[in-house]
């Protein structure tokens, strides 16, 4: 009996396990993840930008084990690949085949001050926590740090929600690169700035976090908020036991994988957690990636245990949006620049299709028509 042990439960992890599930003889299948539930990030910004709720961005792990997976709700504390063992708090779990679908969180960069100061949106419940300090109202400004998708996303997300509620608040963007969005197109950049002023959205850039004392913060231009509301959105990393294996990895801590999304003998890695070299470039961090990867990480490990050729990942990228909350969107769909209204509509489209079970997808639906989505 091979035994297969999948480390996390997102879009790589979840699609992997659709393929490993169906493995009838000879595997065991075992799923871990830190959550109880899968939650659905790319909606995150809009359970305050459009009041979608929470509810419909989570799908119940449990379920995994009504399909015959062993689901460990645990976090993994380390992992050892000399001896094929992933240790979480309560159990130590032997594996033959592993793959790696673990996504990415929240990187403070080691700087404690900012993250016990900062909220930060990994999860639905970092989404309620925004919206519980939102609703304090006892702030004067809002202040994202980072001013890549999802400090983009948060920042008309804030800006949606103060309009909604006819409440006065400056929102203000903290970018420490010399542009936002730095490796997209420069019309893109354009466009997206332009909207940003529109919002009345401020943006710094080349700028960073210098100092925090109480309730003031002070940017390293020298410019100081007093009473803000701070939101992380700087960058991510992989998780900790990720951090500390002695394999080659990216600043971030992605895996670099070879044309298999292999790492090692019997282990793979996917999604978030995976640094895939394709035409002389890496592959960014997007949805469309996880699953594919995920699948195909999937169909090699079958294609091990039978002894069969592994297959290659080859990856087909069908563009990207960034979803702006006044429906100013832009992006590239199969190669064809998008904006506005019909880049809204691809991306919210995408969404609901790629939601799990049929109860989030129509929530979804009428949630995003009720607020302008």
């Amino acid at each position: 009996m091979k035994k297969i042990v999948v480390i996390g439960a997102g879009f790589a992890g979840l699609s992997a396990s659709g393929i490993l599930k169906r493995i009838k003889k000879g595997a065991e299948l075992t799923i871990i993840d830190k959550n109880k539930q899968s939650n659905f990030l790319p909606l995150l910004p809009d359970v305050f930008g459009r009041r979608v709720s929470s509810d419909f961005l989570l799908w119940p792990l449990e379920r995994l084990k009504e399909e015959g997976v062993n689901f460990i709700n645990e976090e993994v504390l380390t992992l050892n690949l000399g001896n094929k063992e992933v240790s979480t708090i309560n159990n130590r779990i032997s594996y033959d085949y592993l793959l790696l679908a673990c996504g990415s969180e929240t990187n403070f960069y080691g700087n404690d001050m900012i993250k016990q100061r900062a909220l930060k949106l990994d999860d639905a419940g970092d989404a309620k926590s925004i919206i519980f300090a939102l609703e304090n109202k006892s702030f004067d400004s809002c202040l994202i740090a980072g001013g890549g998708y999802t400090g983009i996303e948060i920042s008309c997300g804030l800006r949606a929600y103060f309009d909604s509620r006819r409440v006065d608040k400056k929102i203000f963007i903290v970018e420490r690169a010399p542009a936002i969005l730095g490796p997209l197109p420069s019309w893109m950049r354009d466009y997206v700035l332009e909207n940003l002023k529109r919002l009345n959205i401020e943006v710094f850039t080349a700028t960073f976090i210098d100092k925090i004392e109480g309730e003031n913060i002070r940017l390293s231009s020298g410019v100081t908020f007093e009473n803000a509301l701070l939101i992380w959105a700087a960058g991510v990393k992989t998780p900790d036991f990720i951090q500390n294996l002695n394999i080659e990895k990216t600043p971030q801590g992605r895996i670099k994988v070879d044309e298999y999304l292999r790492f090692a003998q019997g282990c793979f890695a996917a999604g978030d957690a995976a640094n895939f070299s394709y035409k002389d470039n890496f592959l960014r961090m997007a949805v469309q990636f996880a699953i594919t990867e995920g699948e195909l990480a999937a169909d090699n490990i079958h294609r091990s245990i039978k002894g069969s050729p592994l297959k290659k990942y080859r990856p087909l990228d069908l563009g990207y949006v960034i979803p702006m909350a006044n429906n100013r969107s832009c992006g590239r769909v199969m190669g064809i620049e998008v904006k506005g209204l019909l880049a809204t509509f691809l991306h919210y489209s995408m969404c609901i299709c790629r939601s799990l079970g049929l109860k989030n997808k129509l929530g979804l639906l009428i949630a995003l028509l009720k607020g302008g989505g």
